[in-house]
């Protein structure tokens, strides 16, 4: 298992996470007919071929590059609120990270917090509200617990690669607070959240890289 991330470990959690997207989309669109328009997974999937092509074009950058190349890619992905979020997320990500040629446990913990801040500066869900939160955020406080026992970046991930499904499946049982679905009432209730399910296959994605 991998004790630091660097450039490389980072394409690898990169291309995990658009692989496990990819392989998922057409369960993603079907979880979004439920109370939206039933294009998440076509717009994930779309999305994780900008971080492909941001991914394949920043050969020989530092990891701050890296991130926010593929975090202004996604950014410009359309359909709803996918890209501007996830874009935030890596972009995030890659102003907490700098220059750094590579992260340990801790600093890992402290590149997705600030992922975490900048999403929130675009959203006012919280985790209950049945969006990708439900997902984000318990993952990335299992980052940072693990890490703070003295976990590697490996054994984070695989522990957020957890928490993050465990968030996802407990939006089956939510009503929804945000987008089309809150107009539904009590109908929302039953079916994931196809964002929160999209952020669970992404640190999914992370986790089995470092594998």
């Amino acid at each position: 298992m991998a004790e630091t991330i660097g450039c490389d470990e980072m394409v690898r959690m990169l291309q995990g996470a658009a692989e496990k997207i990819r392989g998922a989309h057409e369960m993603l669109s079907k979880l979004d007919t439920f109370a939206g328009d039933g294009d998440h997974g076509t717009t994930m999937k779309r999305a994780m071929g900008c971080v492909d092509k941001a991914v394949a074009e920043s050969k020989g950058t530092d990891l701050g590059c890296l991130l926010g190349n593929v975090g202004w890619a996604v950014l410009g992905v359309d359909g709803g609120s996918t890209g501007p979020l996830l874009g935030t997320f890596f972009t995030g990500m890659s102003e907490s990270v700098g220059r750094k040629a590579s992260l340990d446990g801790a600093g890992l913990a402290s590149a997705l917090e600030a992922a975490l801040a900048s999403v929130r500066k675009q959203t006012k869900a919280q985790v209950g509200d049945k969006t990708m939160m439900d997902a984000l955020v318990p993952a990335i406080q299992a980052v940072r617990a693990a890490t703070d026992a003295g976990a590697s970046p490996a054994e984070a991930l695989a522990k957020a690669a957890a928490a993050a499904e465990a968030g996802a499946a407990s939006t089956r049982d939510m009503r929804a607070r945000f987008g089309r679905a809150k107009n539904l009432g009590d109908r929302s209730i039953g079916s994931p959240d196809p964002g929160a399910t999209s952020m669970s296959l992404i640190f999914k994605g992370f986790a089995e890289a470092l594998k």
